[in-house]
């Protein structure tokens, strides 16, 4: 009778501390995490390749209306006097207005403002039974001081110009009279801004192609997205800009300036 003299080798059971055993866990969950993440990486679709770029479109306009007013003045002693001094001022300046052809439309008077001026009269006073003065002081009405707008809206603008600088010969008659600055405008305005917008709008895609056309081998794609910046008009030859957009009203000539931001596709 034959025995098998082998015997098998005993499997060993090994335990490791509990802080090793979790530091074990962690590293394979790890490791799975990462070969996740790298496969998902690599069936991803690259992210989209666009180029971002801004145009603008500038333009020299000249204002087709003109507004203008001018204070006339009148004092007197009372009310009375005072209002009729003003309106013989008045008078004399729409007369002088039309005379220089301004049409009678266009020339507006506001309703006048009146007020009373005073002076402060100060006296020292002895009261009776002391020798000690005591200052005292009053308001004493001087005269009433009356004014009133004269105003004119015009398409002529160079005729308005003329008379904002030579109405003030009025003081030589006696007329107080104060020429306040013209304000210009441009009355077509919101078509010429579709006109700036669309120029804009065209030179942010002929940078962004010369832009691809330095790189090399990439052409420009169709429009993803675009929109409108701030519209700045200033004086000419101005180049201040504003968050908030410029409209001046101080200048004869102006200068627009529009800018647009458009993302294209590139291919």
């Amino acid at each position: 009778m034959s025995t098998d003299n082998s015997s098998q080798r005993p499997v060993r059971s090994i335990s490791l501390p509990p802080l090793a055993a979790f530091a074990l866990a962690l590293g394979l969950a790890g490791s799975t995490y990462i070969a996740a993440t790298t496969w998902r990486d690599v069936r991803k679709q690259p992210d989209k390749n666009n180029i971002r770029i801004t145009g603008s479109a500038k333009k020299r306009i000249v204002s087709d209306l003109i507004e203008w007013s001018a204070t006339i003045e009148g004092k007197g002693d009372d009310r009375t006097a005072a209002y009729v001094l003003l309106k013989g001022g008045t008078d004399k300046a729409v007369e002088f207005l039309e005379a220089q052809g301004i049409k009678p439309d266009d020339i507006k008077t506001q309703s006048a403002s009146i007020t009373e001026e005073f002076e402060m009269v100060r006296e020292d006073k002895v009261l009776p039974g002391t020798n000690v003065p005591v200052r005292t002081e009053t308001r004493k009405s001087v005269g009433f001081r009356v004014f009133q707008v004269v105003s004119v809206s015009s398409s002529n603008v160079p005729q308005i110009e003329k008379a904002s600088r030579e109405i003030t010969s009025l003081l030589e008659q006696g007329v107080f009279v104060t020429s306040h600055p013209p304000n210009y405008y441009y009355t077509r305005l919101g078509e010429l801004k579709l006109e700036m917008l669309a120029e804009a709008a065209k030179d942010a895609r002929n940078r962004a192609e010369n832009i691809l056309r330095s790189a090399g081998n990439t052409n420009i794609g169709p429009l993803v997205d675009s929109s409108m910046g701030i519209i700045n008009i200033n004086p000419a030859n101005s180049t201040e800009t504003s968050t908030e957009g410029n409209n001046d009203t101080s200048s004869y000539e102006k200068d627009i300036i529009t800018i647009v931001r458009a993302e294209y596709k590139v291919n």
